[in-house]
Protein backbone atom coordinates (compact mmCIF):
# COMPACT_ATOMS: atom_id res chain seq x y z
CA UNK A 1 0.00 0.00 0.00
CA UNK A 2 1.26 3.47 -0.89
CA UNK A 3 1.85 6.02 1.87
CA UNK A 4 -0.78 8.77 1.41
CA UNK A 5 1.55 11.32 3.04
CA UNK A 6 3.88 11.11 0.03
CA UNK A 7 1.62 9.58 -2.65
CA UNK A 8 -1.48 11.46 -3.78
CA UNK A 9 -4.01 8.69 -3.27
CA UNK A 10 -7.47 8.89 -1.73
CA UNK A 11 -10.42 6.51 -1.91
CA UNK A 12 -12.03 8.66 -4.64
CA UNK A 13 -9.08 9.99 -6.66
CA UNK A 14 -5.38 9.52 -7.30
CA UNK A 15 -2.57 11.28 -9.11
CA UNK A 16 -2.53 9.94 -12.67
CA UNK A 17 1.23 9.37 -12.31
CA UNK A 18 0.33 6.54 -9.89
CA UNK A 19 -2.08 4.77 -12.28
CA UNK A 20 0.34 1.89 -12.82
CA UNK A 21 0.51 1.24 -9.05
CA UNK A 22 -2.96 1.93 -7.67
CA UNK A 23 -6.58 1.63 -8.81
CA UNK A 24 -8.80 4.66 -8.23
CA UNK A 25 -12.28 5.54 -9.50
CA UNK A 26 -10.80 8.77 -10.90
CA UNK A 27 -7.34 10.01 -11.76
CA UNK A 28 -6.25 13.63 -11.91
CA UNK A 29 -3.37 15.17 -13.82
CA UNK A 30 -1.59 17.62 -11.54
CA UNK A 31 -1.79 21.30 -12.36
CA UNK A 32 1.39 23.11 -11.31
CA UNK A 33 0.48 26.19 -9.28
CA UNK A 34 2.26 28.58 -6.92
CA UNK A 35 1.33 29.27 -3.34
CA UNK A 36 0.09 32.88 -3.27
CA UNK A 37 0.84 33.50 0.41
CA UNK A 38 2.39 31.56 3.24
CA UNK A 39 0.06 28.65 3.99
CA UNK A 40 -0.07 25.59 6.21
CA UNK A 41 -0.29 22.26 4.40
CA UNK A 42 -2.59 20.07 6.47
CA UNK A 43 -3.12 16.34 6.71
CA UNK A 44 -6.88 16.40 6.15
CA UNK A 45 -9.64 18.41 4.51
CA UNK A 46 -10.85 19.68 7.90
CA UNK A 47 -9.19 23.05 8.62
CA UNK A 48 -8.52 21.79 12.17
CA UNK A 49 -6.51 18.78 10.94
CA UNK A 50 -2.86 18.31 11.80
CA UNK A 51 -0.33 20.58 10.10
CA UNK A 52 2.34 18.92 7.95
CA UNK A 53 4.47 21.91 7.00
CA UNK A 54 4.26 25.60 6.19
CA UNK A 55 4.69 26.53 2.54
CA UNK A 56 6.15 29.92 1.72
CA UNK A 57 4.67 32.26 -0.87
CA UNK A 58 5.92 31.21 -4.29
CA UNK A 59 6.29 27.51 -3.42
CA UNK A 60 5.30 25.09 -6.18
CA UNK A 61 2.13 23.07 -5.55
CA UNK A 62 0.77 20.30 -7.80
CA UNK A 63 -3.00 20.80 -7.53
CA UNK A 64 -5.15 17.66 -7.91
CA UNK A 65 -8.54 18.60 -6.44
CA UNK A 66 -10.47 21.72 -5.42
CA UNK A 67 -13.49 20.96 -3.29
CA UNK A 68 -15.22 22.91 -0.55
CA UNK A 69 -12.76 25.77 -0.50
CA UNK A 70 -9.79 23.44 -0.01
CA UNK A 71 -7.04 22.47 -2.44
CA UNK A 72 -5.58 18.95 -2.32
CA UNK A 73 -2.24 18.22 -3.85
CA UNK A 74 1.50 17.86 -3.49
CA UNK A 75 3.97 20.37 -2.08
CA UNK A 76 6.64 19.94 -4.74
CA UNK A 77 9.67 20.87 -2.62
CA UNK A 78 8.85 18.49 0.24
CA UNK A 79 6.89 15.82 -1.61
CA UNK A 80 4.19 15.95 1.07
CA UNK A 81 0.55 15.49 0.11
CA UNK A 82 -2.10 17.53 1.86
CA UNK A 83 -4.67 20.28 1.88
CA UNK A 84 -4.41 24.07 1.69
CA UNK A 85 -7.01 26.80 1.75
CA UNK A 86 -7.98 27.23 -1.89
CA UNK A 87 -7.39 30.98 -1.76
CA UNK A 88 -3.73 30.30 -0.90
CA UNK A 89 -3.21 28.76 -4.35
CA UNK A 90 -2.71 31.12 -7.29
CA UNK A 91 -4.95 30.50 -10.28
CA UNK A 92 -3.11 30.13 -13.53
Amino acid sequence: MLDPRTNAVRADIADVRLADRVFAPHYAAPLRRCVAREAVLQEGRDPASAPLTTLPAGAAFDLLDMTGGRAWGIAVDTGLVGYLDLDAVQPQ
